[in-house]
């Protein structure tokens, strides 16, 4: 197989890529570096396209002769997203409809997107399947969204084989915590690592479903294999949350360090709960997360 991974020097998508080349398919990799890097990219054979979703004639090069796009390239911080919705859309939501308007154009059949678990917005404080209503909050909830639907109606009109992944709270290498906007582990690995306090906003009893790099690359492939998706849509997550205090302690435990955390007031916007429904991916994907939380971060710790 062919494979374009949009977004590939990224955090996911260097890994995909890895995986991708580790299995003996080739890899093009299309990225604007905005917050993907090259080093990512080091140890996997690759043909590399410096560009922009938002751009077509970008996409149409990068699509040329692939087999299956994975379509992870987004501007993924909703506040960037809040800031500047009018470059969100262009990227986010303008990215998408790039991606399957060269597929359509280099009759590339297959289609695998990065949605996310924000297109449910708060949440209902239970675990949110594929089937509840969307109650997307952010520019980045509905372009996500609204790029899922677009895989559909691709699928629907054209024959497109498509499938969107829901991801929860991704954790693993390479996450950058110079980030503001990093995922919270790769954060509190950065401050442990050097013996800094960490800051958890509010109580910390808020809890998130934390699924590892590694299975979510799995997750993808497994979504390219499938035999006529039609649009598809699954969760990817471990099905179980944790609170951010429990995930404080595992991690300073990691780390032997033994300070305390500060507390914030909370911020405007975060569920109190997030966790995923994994019947679907389990039953259509045959997809189950293998590492448990502490394993994760075992290896991500270890590096």
């Amino acid at each position: 197989m062919h494979a374009l991974v949009t977004g590939g020097a990224g955090f996911i998508g260097s890994h995909l890529c890895d995986a991708l080349a580790s299995a003996g398919h080739t890899v093009t990799v299309l990225d604007d570096l905005s917050t993907g890097h090259l080093e990512n990219l080091a140890s996997c054979p690759h043909r590399f396209i410096r560009g922009d979703v938002s751009q077509f004639d970008d996409v149409l090069e990068a699509v040329r002769g692939v087999d299956c796009v994975f379509h992870l390239a987004a501007i993924a911080s909703v506040p960037k997203t809040v800031a500047d919705p009018r470059r969100s859309q262009a990227v986010n939501l303008g990215g998408t409809f790039n991606v399957l308007e060269a597929c359509r154009a280099h009759g590339v059949k297959r289609v695998v997107l990065a949605s996310s678990a924000a297109v449910y917005g708060m949440g209902t404080g239970k675990p949110e399947f594929e089937s509840d209503l969307p109650a997307p909050a952010s520019p980045y909830a509905l372009e996500k969204l609204s790029s899922e639907y677009y895989l559909q109606i691709y699928a629907s009109l054209y024959g497109l084989e498509t499938v969107a992944l829901r991801f929860f709270n991704v954790f693993g290498p390479r996450q950058d915590p110079s980030s503001p906007y990093s995922g919270v582990i790769s954060l509190f690995c950065k401050h442990l690592s050097q013996k800094m306090p960490v800051t958890i906003y509010g109580d910390g009893e808020q809890s998130r479903d934390f699924v590892s790099v590694f299975d979510v690359v799995r997750a993808l492939i497994l979504a390219s294999q499938l035999s006529d998706p039609k649009g598809t849509v699954c969760n990817v997550a471990r099905g179980e949350s944790v609170t951010i205090n429990t995930l404080y302690r595992e991690l300073a435990a990691l780390y032997h360090c033994d300070l305390k955390p500060q507390y914030a007031p909370a911020r405007e916007g975060d569920p109190r709960l997030s966790v995923a429904s994994v019947e679907k991916a389990e039953r259509v994907l045959g997809f189950k997360a293998a590492l448990s939380l502490k394993e994760g971060l075992l290896r991500l710790v270890q590096g």
